[in-house]
């Protein structure tokens, strides 16, 4: 049960590993447009390639992301898209996440979905996927609002700074949304 006094946890997963990833700089936008969360961007880049030779024991970095989303209400991942798919980074974070003997720490986890993109068509294609993957997971999808976001670089900062007025508006709504969600799948 969720309480009034209490801030939702939400842990973002972001789908690139690069240093001045779009994707994460979205995570670190969307936080700041709900300051009464508790958001923590989590480090996919140091999860081993999936191999069940390595999961007695399960690699440390694997134990501490089921953790953090063990003690969260909610997850957000925010994808790229290549060649008109998630990462496969993403699809590799998420194939550890679905074992079983981890306690599948996903499932009934409300999950929002983002991306963005260089290019003007956003990530439509990789959410679709996402999607799919989520619903094999046994996660809550937040379907509503929608935030892909596209032409990244005119719509960014150096920086990393989202510049763009209206997707600051979407990743407002998107998070208002994702609580209301959130508390309504705890309450």
């Amino acid at each position: 049960m969720n309480s009034t006094n209490k801030s939702i946890r939400i842990v973002g997963i972001s789908g690139s590993l690069r240093r001045n990833s779009y994707n994460t700089a979205l995570l670190h936008a969307a936080a700041k447009e709900a300051p009464s969360v508790q958001f923590t961007v989590a480090d996919i880049s140091r999860i081993p390639f999936f191999n069940e030779d390595i999961e007695n024991p399960y690699p440390k970095s694997v134990i501490e992301l089921k953790e953090l989303i063990m003690e969260a209400d909610a997850v957000v991942i925010s994808t790229p898209e290549y060649n008109g798919m998630i990462s496969g980074v993403l699809k590799n974070t998420l194939e550890w996440l679905s074992r079983p003997q981890l306690g599948q720490p996903c499932s009934g986890k409300p999950l929002g979905i983002m991306g963005v993109a260089t290019t003007m068509y956003g990530t439509s294609s990789a959410q679709a996927q996402l999607r799919q993957l989520a619903f094999s997971l046994n996660m809550h999808i937040l379907n509503r609002p929608l935030v892909r976001v596209g032409n990244a670089s005119q719509k960014f900062a150096s920086d990393g700074t989202l510049t763009d007025e209206q997707t600051k508006e979407a990743l407002k709504q998107f998070m208002k949304a994702l609580i209301d969600w959130t508390n309504r799948l705890l309450d």
